[in-house]
């Protein structure tokens, strides 16, 4: 299993607009099949602040949600409402092991 997490700084006058954007994507992500998890968390004390946590059964599967219409929809539409570029940092899962728990 793979866990990316991936740290988005949204321009303040989008933040609304990121949030509708980024739910779409949300929705589309947990129905692939070799996805666990996509949350969508915003740091509270900074609301231009987001960490997508996507979690996938094997790294081909990560690859292939970067290949979906709703992902590739997704980074069109929000790429000019980023303050900088996002940054995606990758791990191996190390617990739980067992799917279910997921």
């Amino acid at each position: 299993m793979i866990v990316n997490c991936v740290h988005v700084w949204v321009k303040k006058d989008h933040i609304e607009d990121f949030i509708a954007a980024t739910r779409k994507n949300h929705q589309g992500s947990v129905e692939e099949p070799g996805n666990l998890r996509f949350d969508v968390l915003q740091l509270l004390e900074d609301p231009t602040r987001f960490l997508l946590y996507e979690a996938y059964e094997s790294e081909e599967a990560a690859a292939a949600h970067k290949e979906t219409s709703h992902y590739l929809e997704w980074r069109e539409t929000v790429a000019d409402w980023m303050e900088k570029p996002r940054e995606g940092i990758s791990y191996r899962v190390i617990c739980p092991e067992d799917r279910s728990l997921w």
